[in-house]
């Protein structure tokens, strides 16, 4: 199966948990704003990873 077909399958499953009052943050928080129900959604499907060129650097503040 290919992997945006589960992605789909993911998304619906959790934003129906949000829908019945089932979808929980954490541990125990039940989650009450879409908006996070989504974040939720997205990032258990894989879609929220960005993934990094590679040898690209992070940048950092300098001191001094």
């Amino acid at each position: 199966m290919p992997a945006a077909k589960k992605q789909k399958r993911k998304v619906k499953k959790v934003m129906h948990e949000y829908k019945r009052g089932t979808l929980k943050s954490g541990g125990r928080r039940k989650v009450k704003s879409r908006r996070q129900a989504v974040a939720i959604a997205m990032s258990e499907s894989g879609q929220s990873r960005k993934r990094r060129r590679k040898g690209a650097k992070r940048k950092t503040a300098r001191r001094g």
